[in-house]
């Protein structure tokens, strides 16, 4: 085994250090003065790899990955976490799905060997499979019924014509009713896999015990033998910061994707302005949402200055939208700007709930104010607002050990690289005024963009 260290200025907040198995497992760890460790086991799948036909299967996977194991009897993996005071959770998402617990640190050894079993050997019994179809399928039911994700996914099958990005993570209820366990079971075996595995460890255990824990625990679930395991290992200490100048839903692996996802492309800006409209009787308030396709994770050096945009449109009550249309003119209820960076393409979204009689004008104004960034550089102040914001997010979101776990997981599961999560705030901070404008000229065309407008 080898170690390498990583030049850079030591950070004090975050010293993680990568640790690769011979089968292709990718750990980090980090030792943190906090009472818990966080394991959190992020995997290289989600909705966007499934074909049509089994649209959903990455999301119904993850409610069937706790029904038990040869090992773990349904339920006994949650009853085990409970009974130390421990905690766990698990997401899908477009690009990933991950599953974490939370544990004292004297229970880690003993709760992380039972995480590592209930992902790599889920049983997915036939009548497990039926009875948790059910609970699915009302999960899906009750999509239909908020009004915030009927937004959504209005929103998103606009943004994309033929990206998996335009489908619901759920997958609609006429695919999900015709699954088969069978199909579930093939689905695992490709795609829970350790090489499409990152395992992220942090908390209050020295880094050598943290990884050994992992590898032990990967042995137990019949991954191979701690002895015959060999890896790499980086020390990595960062002098960066990190900051949710954007929600990012949306962390490529070092194994490619073998999936027909791996060879998707970015779909085209619009060329002109595509509407659509819709009436949704239990809305108060009209909903508007504007959308333009932007550079993803696949161009990631062109996502850093759309953050910016979107923090000076909307970030904080003094920011530009949120002063004029709702402080100043009071157009509209809320107001907000997102950059919401997917793996093979982006989408800027500015969304608003509005007096339905007021569309039209919030329309208008948005489109005055993209003009204007086309137009005019931005202030120094506005600049320094935003770089203030990016290193104080990044220490409040640095705080536990699930927060850096997440920040790791994200990172190393989609880029394949730790130092771009952290580095991140450091390529905001040296953006100036010129690159927000031309980014605003080259990207939000104000002649040709999505409109979602639904009205009660």
């Amino acid at each position: 085994m080898t170690s390498t260290l990583i030049k850079a200025a030591a950070h004090k907040l975050n010293a993680p250090m990568l640790h690769r198995l011979s089968n292709g497992l990718t750990i980090v760890a980090e030792q943190m003065p906090v009472e818990a460790v966080n394991l959190d086991v992020w995997l290289n799948v989600g909705s966007a790899v499934e074909a049509d036909d089994i649209n959903g299967m990455a999301h119904f996977l993850e409610h069937m990955i706790f029904k038990g194991t040869a090992q773990l009897q349904s339920g006994e993996f949650e009853r085990r976490i409970e009974q130390r005071g421990a905690v766990t959770n698990a997401a899908t998402s477009q690009d990933y799905t991950h599953y974490y617990i939370t544990t004292a640190p004297k229970d880690f050894a003993a709760l992380a060997p039972l995480q590592l079993d209930v992902l790599l050997n889920a049983s997915i019994p036939d009548d497990g499979f039926e009875r948790e179809r059910q609970v699915v399928l009302e999960e899906i039911r009750r999509s239909h019924d908020n009004a915030r994700r009927r937004t959504f996914q209005h929103t998103t099958e606009l943004t994309f014509d033929r990206l998996p990005y335009r489908r619901q993570v759920l997958g609609p209820t006429t695919v999900v009713e015709q699954l088969t366990a069978q199909q579930m079971r093939d689905f695992h075996q490709q795609w829970y896999q350790p090489h499409l595995m990152t395992a992220v460890a942090v908390g209050n255990l020295p880094v050598e015990e943290l990884i050994r824990i992992v590898e032990e625990g990967l042995a137990q679930a019949g991954s191979g033998q701690p002895s015959a395991v060999s890896g790499q290992q980086l020390a990595v200490s960062f002098n960066s910061q990190r900051s949710d100048v954007t929600a990012r839903s949306a962390t490529p692996h070092s194994s490619p994707l073998t999936s027909h996802s791996s060879h998707l492309t970015p779909e085209a800006p619009f060329q002109h302005i595509v509407r659509r409209e819709f009436i949704d009787a239990s809305l108060q308030q009209a909903r508007l949402v504007m959308i333009w396709r932007v550079p993803g994770l696949n161009d990631l050096q062109q996502t850093y200055v759309l953050d910016v945009l979107a923090s000076v449109l909307s970030h904080g009550r003094t920011t530009r939208l949120v002063q004029d249309l709702r402080e100043q003119r009071g157009l509209v209820s809320s107001i907000s700007a997102s950059n919401m960076t997917y793996r093979h393409q982006g989408a800027f979204y500015i969304s608003a709930q509005l007096p339905v009689e007021n569309l039209d004008r919030v329309e208008a104004a948005i489109v005055q104010h993209i003009c204007t960034l086309q137009s005019d550089l931005i202030s120094e102040v506005e600049i320094a607002r935003i770089r203030t914001r990016v290193a104080n997010h990044f220490i409040f979101g640095s705080e536990t050990p699930s927060d850096r776990a997440g920040l790791y997981g994200y990172y190393q599961t989609l880029l394949g690289d730790l130092s771009t999560a952290l580095d991140y705030p450091k390529h905001i901070q040296t953006l100036d005024a010129e690159a927000v404008r031309t980014a605003a000229r080259t990207y939000l065309s104000p002649k040709a963009y999505g409109v979602v407008a639904i009205k009660p």
